[in-house]
């Protein structure tokens, strides 16, 4: 009797709902607790008013947090009440209809995921199923979403892609560059796959004032249909990704004369500031030959120094300054980078004067491989959608309860 009013104290579910049995088992390491709920009636499952008990159904386990070493449940008979409407369950204050632990219990689940970033791991520490782990995730997640305010209103976002499996198998990554969360995620990142992640995530296509992106036709085009007063903002990362490539096209080229080239790649792609006192002996070789090359890393240096251009009119004036140098030059593989450049023009100015790019996205990206990495993959969407949301989405995981 004692240890069954120590359970009520601790369980703390109310003057409707009593302790009746103990058991504890401890051969399995086992604690159930049986509770019943006492009163002839009882409120319906929306709460609006009491109804007569009808009956009561069959007795359900709920697992709930540990009482010490041992693992413990709740068993209930749960009330039916007999409503206008028909013959109703009525809710229980320790856990949501349909689920099978507590709401203690899943906010444990949660914290252990959140330090763990593991679910085989968090399964072992609780010994339960993996099973009952993903579900958790799913459902967290679900909650979590519906919690935000309807869709969100941002005015900036960056949009990524992410591998997915080996192959050619992507998803699309929609972020924002502030908040530095994932706003969702879609499998896929053809024009039909983009749709549907502006849909599902941007209330108000007209709030949207910037979107950085790399050069991907389908990208590119939805948005332009979508989203038709956002700014696209071409990032950074890829626009200078595009020179390093065309150096080292004219690296692998001049390497078949010039024998020093060999093994030179990360010398002249690297920043300048970050070589090896070995790597810049190596790079000052190199510039005083005046290689190709050479004038191929000074291409790519003059573009650099164009971003954080003051307005858009400066950023136009020093791209023309800079194109009429590439042709000046007459490296082909340059040549060739600047012909891009021009063809996507709006977003390469944008990106010389804005500060948004998909920095935040790209770091994004690295944490999405790391779950990723310690999950050892994900063998459907949905799941790998839900860790993503999970770790990374930002959201209000926990029961409201």
């Amino acid at each position: 009797m004692y240890t069954n009013q120590i359970f009520e104290i601790i369980l703390n579910l109310g003057d409707s709902w009593r302790v009746t049995t103990t058991q504890v088992n401890i051969t399995t390491l086992e604690v159930d607790i049986y509770i019943d709920f006492i009163g002839d009636q009882a409120p319906s499952p929306d709460l609006a008013d009491l109804y007569p008990i009808y009956d009561r159904r069959k007795t359900r386990r709920w697992r709930h947090l540990d009482t010490l070493q041992y693992k413990t449940f709740l068993h209930c008979r749960v009330p039916r009440v007999k409503t206008p409407s028909g013959v109703q369950t009525i809710s229980v204050p320790w856990a949501s209809d349909y689920q099978r632990h507590t709401y203690l219990f899943e906010r444990l689940v949660i914290d252990l995921l959140k330090a763990t970033k593991n679910q085989t791991a968090t399964s072992k520490l609780l010994r339960t199923g993996f099973n009952v782990i993903n579900r958790i995730i799913h459902r967290s997640v679900e909650r979590g979403l519906a919690l935000r305010d309807s869709k969100l209103t941002l005015r900036n976002y960056s949009i990524d892609e992410k591998s997915f499996r080996k192959g050619h198998s992507y998803v699309s990554v929609l972020s924002s560059p502030l908040a530095g969360v994932v706003v969702d995620v879609v499998e896929n990142r053809d024009k039909k796959a983009v749709k549907k992640l502006l849909s599902q995530a941007i209330s108000t296509f007209d709030t949207v004032e910037t979107i950085s992106m790399d050069m991907w036709p389908a990208y590119i085009n939805t948005v332009k249909e979508m989203l038709p007063k956002a700014h696209i903002i071409h990032d950074r990362f890829h626009l200078v990704k595009y020179l390093n490539d065309g150096i080292d096209k004219v690296r692998k080229r001049e390497v078949k004369v010039h024998e020093e080239l060999r093994n030179t790649k990360y010398v002249l792609l690297k920043n300048k500031a970050n070589l090896t006192d070995k790597q810049h002996i190596k790079f000052k070789s190199i510039q005083d030959a005046n290689y190709e090359v050479s004038r191929a890393w000074r291409i790519r240096e003059d573009f650099r120094a164009i971003f954080g251009s003051d307005n858009m009119t400066d950023a136009v004036g020093m791209l023309i300054k800079w194109g009429s140098s590439v042709i000046h030059s007459k490296i082909e593989e340059m040549l060739e980078v600047a012909k891009v450049f021009n063809r996507h023009l709006s977003g390469v100015c944008n990106a010389l004067v804005s500060t948004f790019s998909n920095a935040m996205a790209e770091r994004l990206n690295g944490k999405i491989q790391e779950v990723k990495s310690i999950a050892r993959g994900y063998r459907t969407f949905d799941k790998f959608r839900s860790a993503i949301l999970f770790f990374h989405g930002g959201l209000n995981l926990y029961p409201q309860h």
